[in-house]
C-alpha cells in the first residue's frame, strides 16, 4: 500500500479530519490529538500493512508507523495541511476523568516531541565533537571547531525559545508572541543585569536573578500562563484593537511576572526534579538500575519518556551529565537481544527473517519493530528483553554510568553520546542487555501463533486433512493421496465463487497474497456469506478452520481460496463447512458459509482466490473486476 494510501486509511480509521485537533510525529510514531479516541477504529488501523500498532499516552492517540513514519506524515498533511495545526480550530474534547499526573506528563512530552530533532541533531554533533577531540582528529581551539560548536552549543542556549515556539501551540497561543516572552528573558542586557550580583527590581517588587539561557521548566510555565492572559486580553478588547493591544498587554504582564515569580518558581521546581531523580540514580546504584532497566519498555511504551526531556536537558546543562540515559541504551540492546533470541528458536522462515531484520534496526535505535512486531507478539522475548535490560541497567548503574549529550538514538549510531569517563560502563551494560536478552528469549523459546502463513505452508498438493463435515450428496469422494500434483491439461477457466466485488490480488493487504507468494489470483470484497466451487472438480484440502479451501479443477487447476486476513484466528468460528477433502464437486456448488458481518467486525473480508500451480501456466489473469455474482467468469489461465 502506496504512503498516500495508508495516510487517508490512517484519517479514515481515526475518525476522519473532524476528529482531528492537531497531528505530528516523533522517530516512529504518529501523534494524534483528538477531539473524541472513542472514534477511533482500531481494527482497521492494525490490519494496515504499515502499523505495527497503536498507543493511548494520556489523551494523545498514537498510531506507530517505525521507519516510513515521516513519509506517511507527509502524504497525510499533504492532502490534509490543516490537521498540523495545533493553535486553530481546537474543539474541546468530552469531559473524562483525567488522571492529573498522566495529564502533565502528557503535555510535556506533546511540547517536547516535535523539538526532539532540533535537539537531537545537536547533540549528536556535541557528541561527535567530544569523539574527534578525544582522538586528536580535531583541536578545540580551532575556528571550525568553534563553528560546529556553535551548531551544537546554539540550540540547547537559545532551548528556552525553542520551547517557547512548541509550548504556545500545545496551550493554543500565539507562538510570535511566546518567542518576544523568551527573547526578552535571553536579551543580553538582561542577563548582565541579573547576574550584576546588585539587587533588581521592577516598580519596587524585587527580582530574583535567575539565569534564563538553557533552562526548561521556567519558559514552560510561563506560556502555560500566558495563554490564559492572552486569552483573558482577547475577550475584553476590542475587535478594532486586537492587533496592537492583545500582544502589548500580554508581554507587559508576562515578562515582569516571568521575573518576579515564574522564573525562580520554575528553576526551583525543575531543580527539586533533578535533584530527586538523581538522588535516586546515584543512591539507588544497582537497585535503581535493574527496576528502572527493567521497566524503561514499559516507560517508554507509553510515551513518557519524552515528559522527562526537561530533566535530563536541564541535567547535561547544569552538570554535564545524565544517568538516565544510558538506561534507554541498554533497554534497546534488550529489545534486540531478544528479537536475535527469536531468529533462533523460530521454525518458520518469514518469521526468522523478520526477527533477524528488527533485531538490526533495534541496534540502531528503532525498537518499535522488534518491540510491537515480535517482542510483545510471542510475549515471552518481552520479558526476556525485559530482563536483559534489567542486568545491563543494574551494571551500568552500579558503576555511575552517565551520557553526556543528548544525542536522540539510542542506539549504535548514539554512542558519541556516552563518551567520557564512564563509557565502558555504559557499553557494557548495553552488551550485557543484548546477550542477556538473546539467551533468555532462547532459553523461553516461542509458540509460534497458528497464523495463515502458517497453515498455507502446511498445505501440499495432495495433502489430506480431516473431513471438516460430512460430504454432500454428489458423487463419492475420492482420496486425494492418489491424485499426486497436478498437471495441467488445457486452458482453465474459473467462475465467481462469490458474490461482491472482484479486485487484483495486489489489492489484499496480505503481503502472503498481494505479492503474490502463493501463486497469481484475484480477490473479492463479499456481499453474501456464501462460497461456492469456482470449477469443476475434487475438494483437495478443506482446513480444520473451515476458513479456506483447495479444489482442483478436472482439467489440472489448483485454486486456494481463503475466506478473510487472519480469519484462521477464529478457529472455525462463524464458519460452516458444507463438502469435504476428497469430495467431488460441480462449478456452483456450495462449499462454505459464513456470518458476513460477524466476521468483518474483527477482520478483513477480503477473499483472496489464488492458483497454487501457477508456474505450470504461461499467464493467469483476471478476466473481469468490479461487480460480479456467483457463476460469471473470472479468472483464466492459459498454458
Amino acid at each position: 500500500m502506496k504512503h498516500q494510501e495508508t495516510a487517508q486509511e490512517i484519517i479514515k480509521a481515526v475518525g476522519g479530519t473532524n476528529n482531528i485537533n492537531s497531528v505530528y510525529h516523533c522517530v516512529t510514531r504518529l501523534r494524534f490529538d483528538l477531539k473524541n479516541n472513542d472514534k477511533v477504529d482500531n481494527n482497521s488501523l492494525k490490519k494496515l500493512d504499515k502499523v505495527m500498532g497503536t498507543n493511548i499516552s494520556g489523551d494523545q492517540f498514537q498510531v506507530i508507523i517505525g521507519n516510513d513514519v515521516s513519509k506517511v506524515f507527509d502524504a497525510m498533511v499533504k492532502e490534509h495541511p490543516a490537521i498540523q495545526q495545533s493553535t486553530e480550530n481546537k474543539q474541546p474534547k468530552p469531559e473524562k476523568n483525567k488522571n492529573v499526573i498522566l495529564n502533565i506528563f502528557e503535555t510535556i512530552a506533546g511540547v517536547f516531541a516535535p523539538m526532539l530533532p532540533a535537539i537531537t541533531a545537536a547533540g549528536m554533533l556535541k557528541g561527535l565533537l567530544a569523539l574527534f577531540v578525544s582522538l586528536e582528529w580535531m583541536s578545540a581551539g580551532t575556528d571550525t571547531y568553534r563553528i560546529l560548536s556553535a551548531i551544537g552549543d546554539g540550540v540547547f542556549y537559545f532551548l528556552p525559545l525553542l520551547i517557547a515556539v512548541s509550548a504556545a501551540r500545545k496551550f493554543g497561543s500565539n507562538p510570535f508572541v511566546a518567542i518576544a516572552l523568551g527573547t526578552a528573558l535571553m536579551y543580553p542586557d538582561m542577563g548582565a543585569l541579573l547576574s550584576s550580583g546588585e539587587s533588581v527590581a521592577f516598580i519596587g517588587i524585587p527580582v530574583t536573578a535567575v539565569s534564563y539561557a538553557s533552562s526548561v521548566i521556567p519558559i514552560l510555565l510561563a506560556v502555560w500562563l500566558m495563554s490564559y492572559v492572552e486569552k483573558w486580553v482577547d475577550r475584553v478588547i476590542p475587535a478594532a484593537l486586537k492587533l496592537l493591544l492583545v500582544p502589548l498587554i500580554t508581554l507587559l504582564v508576562m515578562v515582569p511576572v516571568t521575573l518576579i515569580a515564574i522564573g525562580p518558581l520554575g528553576t526551583f521546581v525543575g531543580s527539586g526534579l533533578s535533584g530527586g531523580i538523581n538522588w535516586l540514580l546515584n543512591e539507588g546504584g544497582l537497585i535503581a538500575g535493574i527496576v528502572l532497566g527493567g521497566a524503561m519498555a514499559l516507560i517508554i511504551m507509553t510515551g513518557m519518556h519524552y515528559a522527562l526531556v526537561p530533566i535530563i536537558l536541564s541535567n547535561i546543562a547544569t552538570l554535564g551529565f545524565d544517568k538516565f540515559l544510558p538506561l534507554t541504551f541498554i533497554s534497546n540492546m534488550g529489545q534486540a537481544g531478544a528479537t536475535l533470541g527469536v531468529f533462533f528458536r523460530a521454525k518458520d522462515k518469514k518469521l526468522k527473517t523478520v526477527a533477524l531484520s528488527t533485531s538490526f534496526t533495534a541496534l540502531m535505535g528503532v525498537t518499535e519493530p522488534a518491540m510491537y512486531g515480535v517482542n510483545m507478539k510471542y510475549k515471552k522475548p518481552f520479558a526476556a528483553a525485559m530482563i536483559g535490560s534489567a542486568v545491563g541497567g543494574g551494571f551500568a548503574l552500579a558503576f555511575g554510568a552517565k551520557a553526556y549529550v543528548l544525542a536522540g538514538n539510542g542506539g549504535l549510531p548514539g554512542l558519541p553520546s556516552l563518551i567520557g569517563q564512564t563509557f565502558w560502563y555504559s557499553f557494557g551494560g548495553m552488551i550485557l542487555a543484548f546477550v542477556v536478552g538473546a539467551i533468555m528469549s532462547t532459553v523461553f523459546g516461542i509458540k509460534e501463533e497458528e497464523g495463515d502463513a502458517e497453515a498455507l505452508a502446511q498445505f501440499s498438493p495432495g495433502a489430506s486433512t480431516a473431513p471438516a463435515a460430512a460430504p454432500s450428496s454428489h458423487a463419492a469422494t475420492v482420496n486425494v493421496d492418489d491424485l499426486g500434483a497436478p498437471t495441467p491439461t488445457s486452458d482453465a477457466v474459473a467462475v465467481a465463487p462469490m458474490t461482491g466485488k472482484a479486485i487484483a490480488l495486489k489489492e489484499v493487504n496480505d503481503p502472503t497474497f498481494g505479492d503474490e507468494l502463493m501463486g497469481k489470483g484475484v480477490a473479492f470484497v463479499p456481499t453474501v456469506g456464501e462460497l461456492v466451487s469456482p470449477v469443476t472438480g475434487t475438494i483437495m484440502n478443506v482446513f480444520k478452520t473451515k476458513h479456506a479451501i483447495v479444489v482442483r479443477s478436472d482439467n489440472g487447476m489448483e485454486l486456494l481460496i481463503h475466506v478473510g486476513i487472519n480469519t484462521v484466528k477464529l478457529r472455525g468460528q462463524y464458519f460452516e463447512a458444507h463438502i469435504a477433502t476428497g469430495a467431488r464437486v460441480q462449478a456452483g456448488d456450495k462449499l462454505l458459509t459464513f456470518e458476513l458481518e460477524q466476521i468483518a467486525k474483527e477482520y478483513d473480508i477480503t477473499t483472496a482466490m489464488v492458483v497454487t500451480n501457477t508456474a505450470d501456466y504461461k499467464q493467469v489473469l483476471p478476466v473481469k473486476l468490479g461487480a460480479i455474482t456467483t457463476g460469471e467468469e473470472v479468472l483464466k489461465a492459459e498454458i
